[in-house]
């Protein structure tokens, strides 16, 4: 039961904040829900149960869920940690775990000068499209035959196809990237060959 109270006590708090955030009074929300203003105040206040009607009409005047309005408190890990690759130099971030738009996936990674990445002819390809935005430092995109610089504050955007790798220019730098499906899977969970394997390395990006 307290559990129950626990969570219905957070989903009036829910409906008050977005309300408030929105700037709306409770004249405005409950014209958009439908209700009556005295009605909303009593649901807010906790003074009136909340029928799934009301639930349903109240989530839609909001742009929100049902779901969302009722998602229970929990006590998960909201510390994202970074993840190490001494060998190619990088450190990563993943930001969104499972928020992101389906089939997409941010993260924020940190690039050492140390990390010379591959060779001309050693540079990864997979289909899709990449986008970064250095946050701090400066790196260099390799495109191919083309070493394009990349300074804090710009942004850049490419074909995956095309043979790629970033690098750090100078001194550490950190990007902030947002990779599809197949950039998760050669970025975010790199193959790891054994150390007599000598084809293509693992693109840094």
């Amino acid at each position: 039961m307290t559990q129950e109270r626990d969570l219905d006590s957070t989903v009036r708090m829910r409906i008050r904040s977005l309300r408030q955030a929105r700037g709306w009074s409770l004249d405005n929300l409950a014209e958009r829900a439908l209700m009556s203003p005295s009605g909303l105040s009593r649901i807010e206040t906790g003074r009136q149960r909340i029928s799934l009607d009301q639930l349903t009409s109240l989530a839609r005047a909001l742009g929100t869920s049902i779901d969302q309005l009722v998602e229970t408190v929990n006590d998960e890990d909201v510390v994202i940690r970074p993840e190490r690759d001494e060998q190619r130099g990088l450190t990563t971030w993943l930001l969104s775990r499972g928020s992101a738009p389906a089939g997409f996936s941010v993260a924020k990674m940190r690039i050492t000068d140390e990390a010379q990445g591959p060779g001309i002819d050693q540079l990864g390809v997979h289909p899709g499209r990449e986008w970064f935005t250095v946050l701090s430092g400066t790196v260099t995109l390799i495109l191919g035959e083309r070493a394009v610089r990349v300074e804090t504050g710009q942004a850049a955007e490419f074909s995956t196809m095309i043979p790629h790798a970033v690098k750090a220019h100078g001194s550490p730098a950190e990007i902030l990237v947002i990779l599809d499906h197949d950039g998760q899977r050669t970025h975010l969970h790199p193959r790891r060959e054994s150390p007599d394997w000598h084809g293509p390395t693992d693109d840094i990006l």
